[in-house]
């Protein structure tokens, strides 16, 4: 039988890899409840019409894996969260307490073609309020952000998060006599900015019926970084961020627009300071989507952080957190099958006590016993032997300094205890 490979753009999380994804969601986790978020999750099959409703035409015929079931229905891998997001609360908006604030974090799927920093299968955070339109709440999800990279060890200097509003885009482009019905076009041709060259954007616009007049006026707006002042959103939105004392990871960048079609306000993305990855993350408000999918109109603002390429920028910074992916704290020898039943119960009784204990299954000589606990980076090793077990004793040994000390059996758990402290 041939060798079986893993599906293009997915991954094996072997438990060095599970190690830092549990790291990574252990701290996702501490950000989002500290702010008063509730965690959530979707299904991971939607419904092909939920996306067509709002995410944009790229998404939903170039990026979702589509399928039609059984029964004829077009199925689609969720290729992000926020649609779901919408429905579930479209489904129970007159009964949930407002403001809504929840975060998850789990998997989604996109069509793209794999490559450093994408994959297709990934992990996503996603996190948002919904129910209120002010500044201050755009404030504080940038806030959230800000407070995970400075737990994470990322500084300003490392990471900063861009800001711009899509009312103040659409107020320049009205200015620029662009009329309402062809901004959408405008939004997605802004939003490749940075993905091509200057030249080959401009051909690009050009190809897609920006004149020079308007390419111009375009190119003026880019670059006006005083624009945020003519905002009263962004103004609100940056004085906020001054009082959570999270500013010093934001700025003002008139370039950011987000490609996805039901952003309606304000919008940031975090990129490296080096400009050597995609986005970190991405979001803003979007106060209709909602009632797209079926609900009342309510306000709403969040943003979504894959994590593949946290995981890059957190490499390229030096700030990669050191990760053993052992679960045991204490492995108990067995030294041979007459004492395998009193092995047995005192790694039983050291996790009733709390550790995480882990008993070695097979008999064998202490010397592979010991190798195991130390490839594996268990610190304590428990040794049951005749002697020990004639004495009602036990044999402690640290695997990190070598010692060792023969202690009573009820001394046990405060030894292991403080050696562990």
């Amino acid at each position: 039988m041939p060798d079986i490979q893993p599906v293009k753009g997915t991954r094996d999380f072997y438990p060095k890899e599970m190690a830092f994804r549990t790291w990574l969601y252990d701290r996702i986790r501490q950000v989002s409840t500290s702010y008063g978020y509730q965690e959530y999750d979707a299904p991971f099959l939607e419904r092909l019409e939920l996306y067509a409703a709002k995410s944009g035409e790229e998404l939903v015929k170039e990026q979702s894996f589509v399928f039609p079931d059984r029964g004829g229905d077009m199925l689609a891998l969720r290729p992000e969260l926020t649609p779901s997001l919408a429905r579930m609360v479209a489904a129970r908006v007159k009964t949930l307490p407002a403001p809504i604030r929840w975060w998850s974090f789990g998997p989604c799927w996109r069509y793209e073609k794999p490559q450093k920093g994408r994959t297709r299968e990934f992990f996503q955070w996603n996190i948002d309020l919904i129910g209120l339109d002010t500044p201050a709440i755009d404030a504080e999800l940038a806030g959230i952000a800000a407070t995970f990279f400075e737990l994470i060890g990322l500084s300003p200097n490392d990471v900063q998060i861009m800001v711009n509003s899509r009312r103040l885009v659409d107020q320049q482009l009205a200015v620029l006599g662009v009329p309402p019905e062809q901004r959408p076009d405008l939004y997605h041709l802004i939003d490749r900015r940075d993905r091509m060259t200057s030249t080959a954007w401009d051909a690009y616009a050009q190809e897609n019926g920006v004149d020079g007049a308007l390419l111009s006026g375009i190119h003026d707006m880019l670059a006006d970084e005083g624009a945020w002042k003519k905002s009263e959103d962004l103004t609100a939105f940056f004085e906020a961020s001054k009082a959570m004392g999270t500013d010093r990871y934001l700025r003002f960048d008139p370039s950011i627009i987000r490609g996805l079609d039901y952003y309606t306000g304000i919008v940031f993305e975090a990129r490296d300071v080096k400009g050597e990855q995609r986005a970190i993350l991405g979001g803003g408000r979007y106060d209709n989507l909602v009632a797209d999918v079926g609900g009342d109109s309510v306000p709403a603002t969040g943003f979504a952080m894959g994590d593949v390429v946290i995981e890059l920028v957190l490499e390229a910074a030096g700030a990669m957190p050191s990760l053993k992916p052992a679960p045991a704290q204490v492995l108990v020898t067995n030294f041979d099958p007459s004492l395998e039943a009193k092995s047995l119960s005192l790694a039983n009784e050291l996790r009733q006590a709390g550790f995480r204990a882990e008993w070695y299954p097979e008999s064998a000589r202490m010397g592979k016993q010991l190798k195991y606990a130390n490839r594996y980076g268990i610190p304590l090793v428990a040794i049951l032997g005749p002697e020990e077990d004639a004495a009602a004793t036990i044999t402690l040994k640290d695997m990190q300094t070598g010692d060792q000390a023969t202690i009573s059996r009820q001394a046990l758990k405060d030894e292991i205890q403080h050696r562990l402290a």
